[in-house]
């Protein structure tokens, strides 16, 4: 038996079937849950978010739950949980500590926007964990221990104050997304090289002024997103990444490419150079012949190679905010063959 209603449809808590395995009263502003809540023993899924839910009732009792969603809720404590929960999303509530005791076969918790200065001890030995969402948090530190979570395959650790990153976070079996933005890192570990199955990184907003040659191991890096940072230079190595699609380098100083690493990205398809310090383009770029869109405002290009115009797949060209000598045989080129250009 399900329990379904329609967002924004509730002025009261319903009366809930003692039957019932799935509950959905999402985005109905409920200021109280359910009555009799914590008794729905035949209930393996209850999804509360975007309501104004300050508290729950003990939920310990309740076996058969498998999943538990509070998003977007007035929440400032983890209510009791069964151990056979699987799912906990508490995303967006003010809750300040997570409790000690966590269900042991917790696959799946977010618990990003809240409070959080720290979390237990408990979370780094969840061996079954798979995605863990602490981001938008007020987070400083993740221990060596995170190395624990030996099932683990998506990281959110975002928007914190974190300085340092762990060098056990190499030791991860990460394979769809690792988020470390806009937290305070100045250096990334050799040890991240080690995550060579992941396909989506994003170190933006950070204070990083050098990468690891070992970030060309990271061989099934998609998308690597750096861009608000302090970088000067690439390492040769990042033209090892031959699977990746997307990168953005907007904000940071760089004043040079490295044509060697350039020629092994050939499938790439956006190169955002956006706000750096660049004086020429390695004539390397036409080896991109994957490449769509390519982002060089403001830079400080007077001329541009003749290898450009040999990019069969370029889409759009954009070179606002340069100060180019007259009109490159290139453009003239690419305008031909119908790229957008932006200058």
């Amino acid at each position: 038996m399900e329990l379904r209603l329609p967002a924004a449809g509730l002025t009261e808590p319903p009366v809930v079937p003692s039957r019932v395995r799935l509950i959905d009263l999402a985005w109905n502003a409920l200021t109280e849950p359910p009555a009799h809540l914590g008794e729905l023993g035949a209930l393996e899924e209850l999804r509360l978010d975007g309501n104004r839910l300050r508290a729950l009732p003990d939920l310990s009792g309740l076996t058969r739950l498998r999943a538990l969603h509070l998003d977007g809720n007035e929440l400032t404590e983890v209510p009791s949980c069964p151990p056979s929960l699987e799912t906990l999303f508490l995303y967006g509530n003010a809750i300040t500590t997570l409790p000690d005791r966590l269900p042991g076969r917790l696959r799946h918790l977010a618990a990003g926007g809240n409070r959080l200065t720290g979390v237990p001890g408990a979370l780094w030995k969840l061996d079954t964990l798979e995605s863990l969402n602490l981001a938008e948090n007020e987070l400083t530190d993740v221990p060596a221990a995170i190395g624990g979570l030996t099932r683990l395959r998506m990281l959110d650790l975002g928007h914190n104050r974190l300085t340092t990153i762990p060098a056990e976070l190499g030791d991860l079996p990460l394979t769809d997304y690792l988020y470390l933005s806009d937290n305070r890192f100045t250096r990334v570990p050799e040890a991240l090289g080690r995550l060579d199955r992941l396909a989506y990184l994003n170190l933006t907003d950070n204070l990083l002024e050098l990468l690891p040659d070992s970030i060309g191991s990271m061989a099934a890096l998609v998308e690597l997103r750096l861009y608000n940072n302090r970088l000067r230079e690439l390492p040769e190595t990042i033209g090892r990444l031959g699977r990746l699609r997307e990168l953005h380098l907007r904000g940071n100083r760089l004043t040079g490419l490295p044509s060697g690493g350039l020629a092994g990205l050939g499938e790439l398809r956006l190169l955002d150079l956006r706000d750096n310090l660049l004086g020429e383009v390695p004539a390397a770029i036409g080896l991109l012949s994957g490449l769509t869109h390519l982002d060089l405002r403001n830079n400080r290009l007077r001329t541009l190679p003749d290898t450009l115009a040999e990019l069969p797949a370029l889409e759009k060209l954009d070179l606002r905010w340069n100060k180019l000598d007259g009109e490159p045989d290139a453009l003239r080129r690419l305008r031909e063959r119908g790229c957008v250009i932006l200058r």
